[in-house]
């Protein structure tokens, strides 16, 4: 069971490296990249519980975090065009 699971998350990053390199726009790459930073953190996850290691479940989580925030400033600096504070003072 856990050799299917492992095998369905390697070919569903496979399948976002094909849409990251084929993706016609931004957006499809960046969510391409989304799905295999999941995958990734889901995989960690799984290789943390086959060998009983459960820091490896820390590890997840913190890559998972840290995927939702690249997520956001990439889509920040494509809307605003920088990483900034926002607006600047007067």
């Amino acid at each position: 069971m856990f050799a299917g699971a492992t095998l369905a998350l390697l070919v569903c990053v496979a399948l976002a490296l094909l849409r990251a390199s084929l993706g016609p726009t931004v957006f499809d790459r960046l969510q391409a990249a989304n799905t295999i930073g999941t995958c990734a953190m889901l995989l960690l996850a799984l290789i943390g519980f086959l060998n009983g290691r459960p820091e490896f479940l820390d590890l997840a989580i913190t890559y998972g975090l840290l995927n939702v925030i690249g997520v956001i400033a990439v889509l920040k600096f494509f809307h605003q065009g920088d990483l900034g504070a926002g607006e600047e003072p007067r």
